[in-house]
């Protein structure tokens, strides 16, 4: 099963109420916002659905492995760390957690951490917050390209 990250762009204000209600199920209330959801029907419609607020794509292990390190938190705000990853979530290492949530046999919140990642804006800057991926702009789905959204975030 594949994992997307799901990056909140621009601002629900104004938008119609489904599309608010949407993105609140998503778990993305605020800009810069990135969850990870898994590859289904009901959220694929979802994505559809807000396509013109969020830019979403396949995550690599790799990179989830960073984003768990730098922006990973815990119940409490508490980061992750190798000792609390050995200790309480029974797991070798952070790159062997960040294998098993893109393989999909393993949920981030049913172990404890929380499902939002705080990013921040990309170094760079946007390209349009208007316009999708295929238009020169960053919403809507961009495939692999995520990653490198990601790292400019991270």
């Amino acid at each position: 099963m594949v994992k997307f990250a799901v990056i909140k762009i621009r601002s629900d204000i104004n938008a119609r109420q489904e599309v608010k209600d949407t993105l609140r199920m998503l778990g993305l209330t605020r800009v810069n916002h990135c969850v990870l959801v898994d590859d289904d029907e009901s959220v694929l419609g979802m994505l559809r659905k807000v396509k013109d607020y969020v830019t979403w794509g396949e995550i690599r292990s790799d990179i989830l492995q960073r984003l768990l390190a730098k922006r990973g938190r815990l119940a409490g705000d508490k980061r992750l760390t190798d000792e609390v990853i050995q200790s309480r979530l029974n797991f070798q290492s952070l790159a062997d957690l960040a294998e098993k949530v893109v393989d999909g046999s393993v949920k981030l919140d049913e172990i404890g951490i929380k499902k939002v990642f705080r990013l921040h804006p990309p170094s760079g800057g946007y390209k349009s917050t208007k316009r999708p991926v295929k238009d020169l702009g960053d919403l809507g789905y961009r495939g692999d390209k995520i990653n490198d959204l990601l790292i400019r975030m991270m």
